[in-house]
């Protein structure tokens, strides 16, 4: 009987040892409560805890990588959107994430769902799809200040994808292919442009050097007896005779 008391009292004082010493992670902080009372914050390392009469909530510091389930929102301009983003954040005060809040990782996601919903509500699509980083930068600063007395930083607000109806798609489809049909007319129209200007200053230097025009002709003739062609018939302006002409001319006389 006495061999079974001392068995019974280790076990016992190895129970009360067990509960009595808690080792935390570097990146792991202890909130502890003496008799429901908040003592402090302690870790990382080795802590001793009264047994029965304290108790420790274990914190991590890690940043926490959370999903923002899709949310419908209506833009500012009407139109129905499904959106859903990644938000970053991490604990930097754990006795607040543990007294101010009952969950701190589930009153992050909801106030990161209501102000995904209330921030996008007032932006039209066109801002939603080209503004991205502003648009983070926003949630970012609003999540933040709310969720700052629960000792919580947000440091990354992302919008992941934003998922437009059917018509949306096609009606933004024919709007891309409008807009580079544009563009290439614009361009087409500018090309030729340019090309009567170089026209006319061509033309114009011809018309101060007739002799400029012979020697076009002349490269013309080369150019084309490049090709293996059959018959060719090039007209050959009359000035090009004149130099003979002029010779026979002056041989008459």
């Amino acid at each position: 009987m006495a061999g079974a008391g001392i068995l019974t009292l280790i076990i016992i004082g190895l129970f009360i040892l067990a509960n009595a010493i808690r080792i935390l992670r570097e990146y792991e902080r202890g909130i502890i409560f003496r008799l429901g009372r908040l003592m402090g914050t302690r870790g990382p390392g080795l802590i001793l805890l009264i047994p029965i009469v304290d108790r420790m909530v274990k914190v991590s510091l890690r940043v926490v990588t959370m999903d923002v389930p899709p949310q419908d929102v209506i833009t500012r301009d009407n139109v129905t959107v499904k959106v859903n983003a990644v938000i970053y954040f991490r604990v930097i005060d754990a006795s607040k994430a543990i007294v101010e809040v009952e969950d701190f990782l589930y009153a992050t996601s909801m106030i990161s769902q209501t102000t995904l919903r209330s921030v996008l509500g007032q932006v039209e699509l066109d801002d939603l799809l080209s503004n991205r980083e502003k648009i983070n930068q926003q949630l970012q600063k609003i999540i933040d200040d709310q969720t700052e007395p629960w000792g919580i930083k947000v440091s990354v607000v992302e919008v992941k994808n934003v998922d437009l109806p059917q018509e949306m798609q096609r009606a933004m489809a024919k709007q891309a292919e409008a807009e580079r049909e544009r563009r290439a007319k614009i361009i087409n129209a500018e090309g030729e442009y340019q090309a009567a200007q170089k026209l006319t200053d061509a033309a114009a230097i011809i018309a101060t050097q007739p002799s400029a025009l012979q020697l076009r002709y002349l490269q013309t003739l080369r150019e084309i007896a490049s090709e293996n062609a059959t018959t060719i018939i090039f007209p050959i302006p009359i000035d090009l005779f004149e130099p003979f002409l002029r010779m026979r001319e002056k041989k008459v006389d």
